[in-house]
């Protein structure tokens, strides 16, 4: 039994490492070259597996785009969700706490600049077969700001004039689009002077108020 179950777990393991083999080659190419460019062959090949290796795990390119998708966002999700427990964790404010949340989403298109140009991109197009998938990832990556908001309005920490749906998808756009230009643009700034210049943003000092 002990081993029945053990080989079951090593071949979750195995698929797991598998479909993110064809997630890297996927994102990679499908940046390089476009989503109808892109070829099933092309994606195997540069991910290191058979033509059928694809289609065993994914139904079509369609299906491992919109895959990608959830996984990519998901990953940026979690990442956000993190810095804002960890700063609750050591009794940080909600400023303190969306301050960690930008940190943590440059932190992550640091890692992986090709998927997040493709998930901009493809937030403007509006006649994809995965823009459903689309728009609820990015509300969950949203919302995960909201609730910060939400929080910080509810302890005094924030004004109540405060539209907390708006002002989080501009947060979230806000170091999306610093950090791809960051990426494209301006490569001799470190990680640590973006957010520095971002962090003052979140803090109203672009006034020179103190």
């Amino acid at each position: 039994m002990e081993s029945s179950t053990s080989s079951i777990g090593t071949g979750t393991t195995r698929r797991r490492a598998t479909r993110q083999k064809l997630y890297e080659a996927a994102v990679t190419l499908i940046a390089e070259q476009g989503f109808s460019a892109t070829t099933v062959e092309e994606i195997a090949e540069r991910a290191g597996v058979a033509k059928g290796t694809v289609y065993y795990n994914f139904a079509s390119k369609t299906d491992l785009f919109e895959e990608l998708l959830r996984h990519g966002v998901g990953l940026l999700t979690a990442s956000l969700r993190t810095a804002a427990e960890e700063t609750e964790a050591r009794g940080g404010s909600k400023v303190e706490a969306l301050d960690a949340m930008i940190r943590a989403g440059l932190v992550f298109i640091d890692r992986y600049p090709a998927f997040t140009q493709l998930y901009v991109a493809e937030l403007w197009r509006t006649n994809r077969a995965w823009q459903s998938t689309l728009m609820v990832v990015r509300q969950e990556a949203v919302a995960v700001v909201e609730t910060v908001l939400r929080e910080g309005v509810e302890r005094g920490e924030l004004s109540t004039e405060i539209d907390v749906p708006l002002t989080a998808a501009a947060l979230v756009g806000m170091v999306l689009v610093a950090a791809l230009d960051w990426q494209s643009f301006q490569r001799e700034r470190s990680l640590d002077d973006v957010h520095s210049a971002l962090s003052l943003l979140l803090r109203g000092r672009v006034s020179g108020s103190r």
